[in-house]
């Protein structure tokens, strides 16, 4: 049975939740979910143009782990602009923080908490 997911760090909500062909009912198209985590992973990278060593580290994983995020998450972009599908985001193991904020996802702690957490020291 595989690990479950830790809770990936992601700024703010998307400015839709679903994008779709122009011109073509939702309810006829195929739809793709692009989770949040992907949706954040992408606009790090992309948008922001971080390097994924820094971007990992805004969303709380490590960098073999947003380079997996961020394959996904291109991939199904790819898929949904190629074949003409609808892409809804939504859903995934993440917290939501606000941007520029920095506090530990793990407790309720203050910005120095991601270095002095005292539960990611006991490794939960």
């Amino acid at each position: 049975m595989p690990r479950p997911p830790c809770c990936r760090r992601v700024s703010g909500r998307p400015g839709a939740a679903m994008f779709k062909p122009a011109g073509i009912p939702a309810r006829d198209l195929e739809a793709i979910v692009l989770a949040l985590d992907e949706m954040e992973a992408v606009r790090l990278a992309d948008l922001e143009g971080l390097y994924q060593e820094e971007a990992a580290e805004r969303m709380g994983v490590s960098r073999p782990t947003f380079g997996r995020i961020v394959e996904s998450g291109r991939r199904k972009i790819a898929d949904a602009i190629v074949r003409g599908k609808a892409l809804v985001i939504e859903g995934g193991p993440v917290h939501r923080v606000r941007r520029g904020a920095s506090g530990c996802p793990r407790c309720t702690r203050g910005p120095d908490a991601p270095r002095n957490c005292p539960r990611k020291e006991q490794g939960t």
